[in-house]
């Protein structure tokens, strides 16, 4: 099996149906109604009804325990599927609206990571993100908690949120914050806005990697300097196609964007809402773009070299990945 890795997914969003019932009558919670379809998938039919059901299914992850199993769960199912890292993002704006602290939203995640670990032998990681449409303000909150309460899973700041109504330049301040930290960072940008959103930020923020990016292929001239920066981009064609910013992988731009230069990494984003997985991304990516096992080790090794994380676990994450490809060829 070939070894899989992944930077882009919302941990809130990895819980599915079943998790999600579980945790909602562990904390005596009733959730609402046509939340889930007959096939006991998650329910919704455009992306603003997407998100309804997203912060209706994430509202019962409420305790330290619940971020502990949702991030357990998730990495197992991962590790099946051949993972050997994971980098989870998660905002405490989430948890702070159920009465979680920072340092215990970390520390039930960090736990979850630990004993997936233990258990299969793969590596996980956190982003603390922030998220657009909370404000400048709790953006700057959020990084100096980052800061302030540091852990050696922590190891990147993102954001996400409303990239369309809120321009990423307005941001600088708290991602130069954590930056001067030593740590880096990520963010959405060409996924519902343009190229512009992209090119304003890679000028504003101390950015390596965009969250999906795609629609760089839009300007070429722009995706000529993301290229030359060696910027990565975190691509999620199955969470693109299903809410509907490409009709089919014919149309998407991955295999154009490899093409061009561009250094490319597949993700699952939110995998229960889009009927995909990590596994499922890189089997697609065989099928519709005709990737062989060389071609998808080398997505891997583009996401380990992009990976936020220290020296000697990228070293050990090559090393496994190497052997792998040895056994292939």
């Amino acid at each position: 099996m070939i070894p899989k890795a992944e930077l882009h997914v919302h941990l809130e969003g990895t819980a599915p149906p079943n998790l999600v019932r579980r945790l909602a009558a562990r904390n005596k919670m009733t959730l609402p109604e046509r939340l889930f379809g007959e096939d006991g998938r998650y329910l919704w039919d455009h992306f603003l009804h997407f998100l309804k059901v997203y912060d209706a299914t994430s509202s019962v992850i409420r305790t330290p325990e619940d971020y502990r199993d949702v991030t357990y769960e998730y990495l197992a199912s991962c590790a099946e599927e051949g993972v050997i890292y994971v980098e989870v993002s998660s905002s405490p704006d989430h948890a702070a609206a159920n009465g979680m602290s920072y340092g215990d939203h970390v520390e039930g995640i960090v736990a979850g990571i630990e004993d997936a670990r233990d258990q299969f032998g793969i590596e996980g990681r956190l982003i603390v993100t922030c998220v657009r449409h909370f404000g400048v303000e709790r953006s700057m909150e959020v990084a100096r908690q980052v800061v302030d309460e540091p852990h050696p899973l922590v190891t990147g700041f993102g954001m996400g949120g409303d990239e369309a109504g809120h321009p990423p330049g307005q941001f600088s301040r708290a991602f130069q914050y954590v930056a001067d930290s030593g740590l880096p960072c990520t963010v959405h940008a060409g996924e519902w806005a343009g190229p512009d959103g992209i090119r304003e930020a890679i000028e504003t923020l101390p950015v390596t990697r965009l969250g999906h990016g795609i629609r760089v292929i839009e300007d070429r001239a722009l995706l000529s300097e993301v290229i030359s920066r060696g910027i990565t981009l975190e691509v999620c064609p199955g969470s693109n196609l299903a809410t509907g910013i490409y009709p089919d992988y014919a149309s998407h731009p991955v295999a154009d964007l490899i093409a061009a230069g561009a250094k490319v990494t597949l993700s699952s984003d939110d995998p229960p809402y889009f009927a995909t997985s990590i596994g499922k991304e890189y089997d697609d990516a065989g099928t519709h773009l005709g990737m062989d096992a060389d071609a998808q080790i080398a997505i891997t090794r583009n996401a380990i070299e992009a990976a936020f994380v220290d020296e000697p676990t990228r070293a050990k994450l090559m090393t496994r990945l190497d052997d792998a490809a040895n056994e292939t060829g």
